[in-house]
């Protein structure tokens, strides 16, 4: 294809960007603490950046890392990835050096954009990947960056951004990647999801249609934006429809009241716990919030009183989004309409997303009938990153396998009952419950069977908890056992409690029945 035939009729997350700049030149884009940028000003940034890469010799396919919390920079890197064609291959800020190490070797990352204060802790993770050729230090002055390893060019993003902010013109193609976002699943090492332009475009376009979003929106992105949540279903969108991101580094609950005052923001997104913290505290009922049209939640429903004291306390909608990464990320909607009616539910497809029922044997099942979650619709991913067979296996008989379990209603509401992979959703991140267990075993020598499930818990949606069985003779302390796993694990993935029992549930052929143990302690830490 030439590229001038690209240019015109190609989809592209880059794009979507420079169309709401021409078409908004003057509106505000982004805010970072005292920096505020207009769609025009912001634009050019994003354009010396993309300038800078190429002048560094990146390209259509190159892969390149972003180390980074939330911030003005970290989004003018993702733009500029995609206007040049570049992967951008977000970091997650919880993993261990040898977790960033396993990605950007994975990914074939050719540099890294490195947040100034991550420069320490990513510094193991760079040292162990030698096809890491660049670190590029955001934003940085440069000189306290110098002591660079040998054959690695070090410079800061300000050095790097050249200047020309003219719209930088190079071939990308709609299936081309965007981003490999890694996302952890049963094993301990993440599976790198595809992303596609088209898709994430695609995507976009559906949650904002589906929840009304528009220019005069003012967004409060809090949630990591190395997940595909904050980035890929509140701040593309928000771009794509020319609205505002106030950017915030993470969730407090009087910095984000104070925020929804002072700037009278209209949309919101969070987890449970965090509407919690605001509600109780003893500022709550002093705040104007009368600006917010939306407050969206995510990983688990909300409880029938955490839910109604949220819609007496914001005066606003709430809505929950269902999906996953592979999906870019959003599949359902629970809307609005359904908070009260249908309480637990996850809700109804958004536009573009096909969602059925399927048996074990590929066959899709009526409403009321029970079965694994899959999906059709062209915001799927790509496929698995250099995982064919773990494609395959996502792919099969045509759908895309969601590993999750659930059924629909006679009314088209979905409502999901658990998961076939033992994957525990805690406080926002994925945690896989064989890693836990494998940490157990080689920490206490005095277990002689682990089990790790999530159990329902008001703050952390499931929290990580561990069932042990003392070898014969032996006697175990919890909290002993959790200050060992400490130096082992991410503290996001040692468990909030030990559960100390004689015997596990079995099946008749002598495999643990976590779903039997969860329901067993279904209510451990509400009782």
């Amino acid at each position: 294809m030439a590229l001038a035939e690209n240019l015109i009729q190609r989809v592209n997350i880059g794009d979507s960007l420079t169309r709401a700049t021409a078409a908004r030149p003057g509106q505000l884009a982004v805010v970072d603490g005292d920096r505020r940028w207009t769609y025009s000003g912001f634009n050019k940034r994003v354009n010396r950046v993309a300038h800078g890469l190429a002048g560094l010799g990146y390209t259509r396919g190159d892969a390149l890392g972003l180390a980074s919390g939330n911030s003005a920079e970290f989004l003018a890197v993702y733009y500029a990835c995609a206007k040049l064609g570049v992967v951008c291959v977000p970091i997650n800020l919880s993993w261990r050096p040898e977790e960033a190490a396993y990605v950007l070797g994975h990914s074939q990352a050719r540099g890294l954009v490195v947040e100034s204060q991550l420069v320490g802790l990513m510094t193991d993770a760079v040292a162990k990947v030698s096809d890491v050729a660049d670190v590029v230090v955001a934003p940085g002055t440069g000189a306290e960056y110098r002591t660079e390893p040998a054959g690695r060019r070090w410079t800061t993003l300000d050095e790097l951004a050249a200047d020309r902010d003219a719209e930088p013109e190079f071939l990308v193609a709609d299936r081309d990647p965007l981003s490999y976002l890694y996302t952890s699943g049963t094993t301990s090492f993440p599976k790198g999801v595809v992303g596609s332009h088209l898709a994430i475009y695609l995507e976009s376009m559906s949650s904002a249609l589906d929840s009304g979003w528009n220019r005069t929106d003012r967004f409060a992105a809090m949630m990591p934006m190395f997940h595909t949540a904050q980035l890929n279903a509140f701040c593309t969108p928000a771009v794509l429809v020319g609205a505002t991101v106030h950017v915030l580094r993470g969730f407090d609950p009087v910095a984000l009241l104070e925020l929804i005052e002072r700037e009278r923001i209209t949309q919101v997104f969070g987890l449970p716990m965090m509407y919690r913290a605001m509600l109780d505290h003893p500022s709550f009922a002093e705040r104007d919030l009368s600006s917010l049209r939306r407050c969206v939640y995510a990983m688990a429903p909300m409880p029938d009183a955490l839910i109604r004291a949220c819609l007496d306390g914001f005066g606003c909608e709430f809505a929950l989004l269902f999906g996953q990464t592979e999906m870019s990320p959003v599949t359902t909607l629970f809307r609005p309409e359904h908070q009260l009616s249908h309480i637990g539910a996850v809700g109804t497809p958004i536009t573009g997303v096909q969602v059925a029922i399927m048996d074990p044997d590929g066959e899709l099942l009526p409403p009321g009938q029970q079965g694994e979650i899959v999906y059709r619709g062209p915001s799927t991913m790509s496929g698995y990153l250099s995982n064919p067979e773990a494609t395959r296996e996502a792919f099969a008989h045509g759908w895309f396998h969601s590993g999750d379990i659930g059924h629909f209603g006679e009314d088209g509401v979905l409502w999901f009952a658990d998961r076939y992979k033992d994957v525990i959703k805690t406080g926002g991140e994925n945690v896989a419950s064989i890693e836990v267990e494998k940490a157990v075993y080689a920490a206490e020598p005095r277990v002689a069977e682990v089990v790790v499930v999530g159990l329902p818990h008001e703050r952390w949606s499931e929290a990580i908890t561990a069932v042990v069985v003392p070898k014969p003779g032996e006697t175990l302390d919890g909290a002993e056992l959790i200050t060992l796993l400490k130096d082992r694990l991410d503290g996001y993935k040692v468990p909030k409690s030990v559960i100390i029992t004689d015997e596990l549930p079995r099946t008749s052929t002598g495999k643990i029945q976590k779903n039997v143990v969860r329901e067993r302690y279904q209510a451990h830490y509400t009782s």
